[in-house]
């Protein structure tokens, strides 16, 4: 059977954008009422966010999902009225069955209308709903759920991808018997880090525009519906506070105003009128057009400005069914729900924090025996936070858990080929914290559907760095570890530093930046045939910018950059400086050059390349710029 959405894509697009966030509402509501199960209040909130999914389906005629909200419905009713005691097998159920509806409506997305539910959940809940032993109920039922029915291809919603799919597909198997046919196990790390390096932004201003909108083929087949959300298109609406657009017709308004001041003052100076008080009067108004601009640009970063609560709201579930499946009693406390973080950047950064969780609980948390035996509380705590410090935005993942060794971790780095002996000698512990992100690391010795593969935390430091962001940890051995990720604020803008380097101005990410220092040549050492500087009992070694670009030092550079990296600290050499600057990037059209991210345009009009530090450090070390390092040594003599 099909059916035609024809005249009603708006009203699809709209039941999906606001019906996924219900459901993830749901998810998180179905997290606390496994902890307070007597909560009436809780359990009416969950009925009626059911009821109104359900609504909105048999409204579409979506009649396979209004079957099964109408069925879950009914397990909730009996619920309330306390004909059911909730156990954990009942709520893996009901998780499975929201997973079910969250698959719908990604069908829904691609233009198909979704298969009814696989007959293992459907017997499953009848057997809740009957008072009957789970297990019996879906022993003998084949594992195979129907395909998705093809339908007249519908334009799929603004909102782009549907990130809750993506995110039930990261879930893997589910823990209980009695549903451990309905969701086929998924190879957590292969799929989700192939999907995270489809979605990295490969240029800031890219990142703005609209992705284009393409209609996907129906998969004929549920997983392989979910291996398609992943590579969908990002969201291209937001949801904006009316008052913020009032604001921004305001100052438009203003600065209109403005605008025909300038125009008269313009036209009295052309007609030779060049008294004091037209050229004070002009001067004031260029001043107003200043503040009114800068107001506006404030204004309208702010419309693009998204609560990072929005994304965090996915993650309780994905904490819970995680400790189901390995056995662990986890708790995740969520903080700081409501700082404000760039649209575009919360797309990228569900990636890199799925596996922080993920890990926190697969890898940081120990068994509930481990932690018994250690005295520890058999409850763990996982804690997301985020926080706003100055223009920057912090995003913490923190355990109580075991900790991270790093003996143990250069030892695997160097038993896995990733460094040598003589490295990992040479690493103190906050470096060897940092091998845990190269490609192929894994302290597991047996791959799982949970982790094993080494991609993960591969994936987290790429993307966090093309966010124009680091990432730093913290452990203590025994009692947890923390990450940090540190974000600007929004993408839209990038603070730099401007230098000058053979009489060429650069710009480099402030965000690199830590202080500025003077450079006397008599205090370069040479240490492994690289120019060093003590800054503070810390041995840093001094990166000329003309070398790295591949130019000959025509002075010595007579001021350093101090920069510190994702992995480490060195200084910058150069020549002078220009000042600080917030410019926006724009992409260099069918061409980028090794260790430039774009150029943008000074206030004289000149165009200025922006470096992309990272890129640029890699590609001087394979390009053996220890010879150029070596000649500014020399010169240091």
């Amino acid at each position: 059977m099909s059916t035609d959405f024809g005249g009603m894509e708006d009203l699809l697009q709209d039941f999906l954008t606001e019906a996924s966030e219900l459901l993830s509402e749901v998810d998180n509501k179905l997290v606390e009422l496994e902890k307070r199960p007597n909560d009436k209040n809780l359990l009416n909130d969950i009925f009626r966010g059911f009821h109104t999914i359900k609504g909105g389906a048999g409204f579409l005629n979506v009649d396979a999902m209004v079957r099964l909200c109408h069925r879950t419905e009914n397990l909730f009713d009996k619920l309330r009225t306390l004909e059911l005691v909730l156990t954990p097998e009942i709520m893996d159920t009901i998780m499975a069955a929201t997973g079910i509806v969250r698959d719908m409506f990604g069908a829904l997305a691609k233009g198909a209308l979704p298969a009814n539910a696989p007959e293992e959940l459907i017997a499953a809940l009848d057997a809740v709903l009957e008072g009957r032993p789970l297990e019996t109920a879906v022993a003998h039922v084949a594992t195979a759920a129907p395909s998705p029915v093809p339908v007249a291809p519908v334009a799929p919603p603004a909102h782009g991808p549907d990130w809750d799919a993506l995110y039930n597909a990261l879930l893997g198997s589910t823990p209980s018997p009695a549903i451990a046919a309905v969701v086929a196990p998924i190879d957590n790390e292969t799929q989700h880090g192939s999907a995270a390096m489809e979605q990295i932004v490969t240029d800031p201003m890219n990142s703005l525009k609209p992705a284009p909108i393409k209609a996907a083929a129906p998969a004929p087949q549920q997983q392989q519906q979910q291996q398609q959300v992943a590579a969908a298109p990002q969201e291209a609406t937001i949801r904006i506070d009316t008052v913020r657009l009032d604001q921004v017709l305001n100052l438009s308004g203003e600065i209109g105003l403005t605008k025909n001041r300038l125009t008269t003052l313009r036209t009295d100076i052309m007609a030779g009128k060049m008294d004091s008080n037209t050229l004070k009067a002009m001067d004031e108004a260029i001043s107003q057009l200043d503040l009114l601009v800068g107001d506006l640009q404030n204004a309208v970063m702010k419309t693009r400005m998204q609560p990072i609560g929005r994304l965090f709201q996915k993650y309780p579930r994905l904490a819970r069914d995680l400790a189901r499946q390995l056995g662990k009693d986890v708790e995740l406390v969520i903080s700081g729900e409501e700082t404000e973080l760039d649209k575009t950047m919360l797309e990228d950064l569900n990636d890199p924090l799925v596996h922080l969780v993920r890990n926190a609980v697969d890898h940081g948390i120990e068994t509930m025996e481990d932690r018994k035996t250690s005295g520890k509380s058999a409850k763990a705590i996982v804690q997301l936070s985020a926080t706003q410090v100055g223009d920057h935005i912090l995003i913490a993942i923190s355990d109580d858990g075991r900790g991270m060794r790093p003996d143990v971790i250069r030892k695997k780095a160097v038993e896995k080929g990733l460094i040598d002996v003589e490295t990992a000698n040479s690493l103190d512990d906050k470096q060897s914290l940092q091998l845990i992100f190269m490609p192929g690391f894994s302290t597991k010795d047996q791959v799982s559907s949970v982790s094993g593969r080494g991609v993960g935390m591969d994936v987290v430091k790429t993307n966090i760095q093309r966010l124009n962001g680091r990432i730093d940890i913290q452990s203590v051995v025994g009692e947890g570890s923390r990450f940090t990720i540190s974000l600007p604020l929004t993408l839209a803008i990038l603070p730099v530093l401007v230098v000058r380097v053979c009489d060429q101005p650069f710009a480099v990410p402030l965000a690199m930046v830590r202080e500025i220092i003077p450079i006397r040549h008599e205090q370069i050492q040479e240490v492994s045939g690289r120019a060093t500087i003590v800054v503070r009992d810390e041995i840093l070694s001094v990166r000329s910018l003309a070398s790295l670009l591949g130019w000959e030092d025509v002075q010595l550079p007579q001021f350093g950059v101090l920069m510190q990296s994702a992995e480490h600290s060195f200084i910058l050499a150069v020549d002078s400086f220009i000042g600080r600057d917030d410019v926006v990037i724009k992409p260099l059209q069918n061409i980028r050059p090794k260790g430039v991210a774009g150029a943008t345009l000074s206030g004289d009009g000149s165009v200025v390349l922006v470096l992309d530090m990272e890129d640029l450090l890699g590609a001087a070390d394979a390009d053996n710029s220890a010879i150029r390092t070596s000649r500014f040594l020399e010169k240091t003599e």
